[in-house]
């Protein structure tokens, strides 16, 4: 369908391109880049605007234009639950969860369960199991909503357009870090948003506006409908459209499982997540870490109106497209049996929009597909340096870290291509829903052990290990029925004979089951075991959050914490005072007069200095050594980092902002109850 595009829509994607490009190595070229601070926290400077944003961009993806219009245009309102239930979480984020994370010092989840717990295996479990997660289920679902919307859009090859992206997302997040990543996401949200509006706007003028939605929708039925052994007909609308909270036994999503299993997953995706803690984390105080938070809340009552609302619209005006009835019927629409509700964006996009505006909605997709990557790209390449890299590497060099870092994220990259046949193979009907899976397999245990981390002392190293154990396997035993057993298609007249586990059991309500099963075995064997002494939990829950004296470290157990410790803060130096970098020119390796006067050896060295300039910029590293610390200039940047000092009047501020966002979201669910 490339003949869709004129020449005033590839101008635009042009023209986003440079614009984007140009922000993220702007900022890879500011300070703060060159230490472990710098590359992973964006220096711990960041504004409350770039800083809500970046958590509101990290999560809008492709999966969002694909995922969540397509569940909107199958199903009405109910999906409006997953963006709602974020703000109350979102508060929760800068209010209980962000003060015990800046009090600790730590840059990465897994690393504040370090300090938290001692040992290691914790950690290292943890980062193992996000990274595996992150390319099989982040990076997989953004790659494959993306592949399909530019295939519908434009026509090209999947992998072409996916490995363009992959590139140039690549190269600003390698190497400029955290500070490239939430720059360009600040961009991208603006662009984003822009874009989705105006499709909106259209698209409601189309269907008469929000009367029009309600009175025709319930009518966007295809020519023939099938009647499925189910409650409604395939093909039609669910009678339970305009409602969000649904019926405990027939509802697609039963409102037990909305208030209680999402808000477990919610927990682990706002609260306890690499991508979101670490945008919070990068703030230059505690009070633009709550601002932030509050701005992405606030920003995350809009997806009702830019994705669910065109994703029901898309159904009214192409009903025999996006509802298909039969499986031989969306085998020809979109060449997926399992239903065609995924094309529902794309097609308002090409069928809608003039020219120029349809490369603009192109351009706010790359934006949220590039959004999601460079985060997941920059927090997976975090945890692997700071959470498994120095476990085997204790005494690893500032330069050691940043190359590893960005090592790392290629690493992610190239996973990503690899895993791309797979992802083509997969069927599009089928991809929201094992997204949704495999998060409540193995997301409730993660949000158990976090949450009795930091609101309960007595939880223990041994209880936190063998709840997570204990979720782990029954996860996987719901997972692995989950993909060996798959759902009949509508209309297909297959017999469902899967396990009650799978058919009877919703997997929002499964995630209520396995938190419950590990938070039972964490307190149990908490019960059991020695507790941590008071003085090893200093500024590590909630209660203890505000103590002055710094964690004990001076057991066996934890002896590889002080030298890590004493690595971050030498890491950090930038943070109070920068020292000027020396002049490459006056650099050992590039005297200006050599010894033999050798004009040749003059040229070979000056080779030498640019060769040296180029690697250090793409690695983030420095020739020269920045002096060590004293103890008590060590202590004011540990301060710095750690500080949940306010102003009494804007705490005010922000306590009665976040209140009457969460009173209005109240509301809103009242509306559409």
């Amino acid at each position: 369908m490339a003949e869709v595009l004129g020449i005033g829509d590839y101008l635009t994607i042009a023209g986003y391109f440079l614009l984007v490009l140009a922000v993220g190595l702007w900022s890879s070229c500011r300070p703060h880049r060159d230490s472990a601070a710098g590359y992973f926290l964006a220096g711990k400077d960041m504004h409350w605007i770039p800083v809500g944003c970046s958590i509101f961009a990290s999560n809008v993806g492709a999966p969002m234009f694909i995922g969540l219009a397509g569940a909107a245009a199958a199903s009405g309102f109910a999906v409006t639950i997953f963006e709602w239930h974020a703000v109350f979480l979102l508060i929760a984020l800068g209010w209980l969860f962000v003060p015990v994370y800046v009090s600790s010092g730590a840059y990465t989840m897994p690393e504040f369960l370090k300090k938290r717990f001692g040992g290691r295996r914790l950690r290292i479990y943890l980062s193992a199991l996000a990274l595996v997660l992150y390319v099989l289920t982040k990076i997989s679902g953004e790659l494959y909503a993306g592949a399909i919307f530019m295939q519908q859009l434009m026509g090209w090859n999947i992998y072409l357009c996916v490995v363009l992206i992959l590139v140039v997302t690549a190269l600003y997040t390698i190497t400029g870090g955290l500070t490239a990543v939430m720059y360009t996401d600040t961009l991208q949200t603006v662009i984003l948003m822009i874009g989705a509006t105006v499709l909106m706007i259209v698209g409601l003028i189309e269907v008469d506006g929000m009367t029009g939605l309600r009175d025709r929708y319930m009518t966007a039925a295809v020519n023939s409908t099938i009647e499925n052994r189910t409650f409604y007909s395939c093909g039609l609308p669910r009678n339970d459209s305009f409602h969000i909270f649904r019926d405990i036994e027939s509802g697609d999503l039963p409102w037990t499982g909305s208030v209680f299993g999402i808000t477990i997953l919610g927990i682990w995706v706002w609260c306890t997540d690499q991508i979101m803690v670490q945008r919070c984390l990068s703030a230059k105080d505690f009070t633009h870490a709550k601002a932030g938070s509050l701005f992405a809340a606030f920003l995350k009552i809009t997806p009702f109106f830019l994705w669910i609302i065109p994703g029901m619209i898309s159904r009214i005006l192409y009903p025999d497209e996006v509802a298909c009835a039969s499986p031989e019927d969306c085998k020809a629409v979109c060449s997926n049996p399992a239903g065609c509700s995924n094309i529902a964006y794309p097609l308002l996009v090409i069928r809608l929009l003039p020219e120029g505006l349809r490369g603009l909605m192109l351009a706010a997709l790359m934006a949220a597909l590039m959004s999601s990557l460079t985060s997941i790209f920059n927090s997976a390449s975090s945890m692997f340096t700071m959470d498994i890299w120095r476990r085997f590497r204790n005494k690893a060099s500032e330069n050691e870290l940043m190359v590893v870092g960005r090592v790392a994220a290629g690493t992610c990259v190239g996973c990503s291509i690899l895993w791309l046949p797979i992802l083509e193979s997969t069927q599009g009907g089928q991809l929201w829903m094992y997204l949704q899976v495999i998060s409540s397999c193995m997301a409730p245990p993660w949000t158990v052990l976090f949450v009795l981390a930091i609101f309960w002392k007595r939880t223990t190293e041994q209880g936190a290990f063998w709840g997570l154990m204990a979720g782990l396997v029954v996860g996987m035993i719901r997972l692995v029925l989950e993909i060996y057993f798959t759902v009949p298609f509508c209309g297909s007249g297959d017999v469902d004979t899967r396990p009650l586990i799978l058919s009877k059991v919703h997997f929002s309500h499964f995630a209520i089951i396995i938190a419950g099963v590990c938070a039972i075995v964490t307190v149990l064997v908490s019960l059991l075991t020695k507790p941590r002494p008071d003085e090893k939990l200093r500024r590590l829950t909630w209660w203890t959050r505000h103590d002055s004296a710094e964690p004990d470290i001076s057991d066996s157990e934890d002896e590889d914490d002080e030298n890590e410790a004493m690595t971050e803060t030498n890491n950090d130096t930038d943070l109070t005072a920068r020292i000027p970098p020396a002049n490459l020119n006056q650099d050992e390796d590039n005297h200006q007069s050599p010894l033999n006067g050798s004009r040749v050896e003059t040229i070979r060295t000056a080779k030498k200095g640019y060769q040296d300039i180029l690697k250090n910029w793409l690695c983030g590293t420095q020739k020269d050594r920045k002096p060590k610390l004293s103890a008590e200039e060590r202590a004011i940047i540990r301060q710095k980092m750690t500080s949940l000092s306010e102003n009494a009047r804007i705490r005010k501020i922000l306590n009665g902002l976040g209140i009457i966002l969460m009173l209005f979201t109240a509301f809103m669910f009242g509306i559409y109850f």
